[in-house]
């Protein structure tokens, strides 16, 4: 399969290594015009801004409803610096994690543990995608993926 692949790329080099001599022999190309290059503003530059909404966490400072704009970072979100940092890691991570707003799969091995009442929404727009989401601390797996997006969700217990 490799000495395959091998054999094709070298083949395949050595025939776009011949195509600009044969194009050099016909008239000139026509100069292309330049396309609009977006300005990307950082790693999270690519649009979010998302509505956050908790309920539940026995805290009153904590519940209620953040608008987290970043890039810059902005909104009522309490730490709205901090959570857009947060959401700039998540874009990239360096152990290859997917989605933080994915939910935790129906077939996942969860600890059965009860991490408080709080719950959560998030909605609006991640990174350019749309987001829906919603969180709780009913077992082990949902606790993990609320402490995954602190401090956009709030620190209880």
């Amino acid at each position: 399969m490799l000495r395959r692949l091998a054999l094709t790329a070298a083949a395949s080099f050595a025939v776009l290594s011949a195509a600009p001599s044969a194009l050099a022999a016909t008239a000139p190309l026509p100069l292309s015009l330049p396309l609009p290059v977006p300005v990307l503003q950082g790693d999270d530059a690519r649009n979010t801004e998302l509505t956050v909404t908790v309920s539940g966490s026995g805290d009153r400072a904590a519940d209620g409803v953040y608008e987290l704009k970043c890039s810059p970072a902005g909104g009522n979100h309490p730490v709205a610096k901090q959570a857009c940092d947060r959401l700039t890691e998540l874009a990239k991570p360096a152990d290859g994690t997917a989605d933080p707003f994915r939910p935790v799969p129906s077939d996942a091995m969860c600890t059965q543990q009860f991490g408080g009442s709080a719950t959560a929404r998030i909605t609006g727009t991640w990174q350019g995608q749309r987001v829906d989401a919603s969180f709780d601390r009913t077992n082990g797996c949902e606790i993990a993926r609320w402490n995954n997006l602190r401090p956009v969700l709030p620190n209880v217990r």
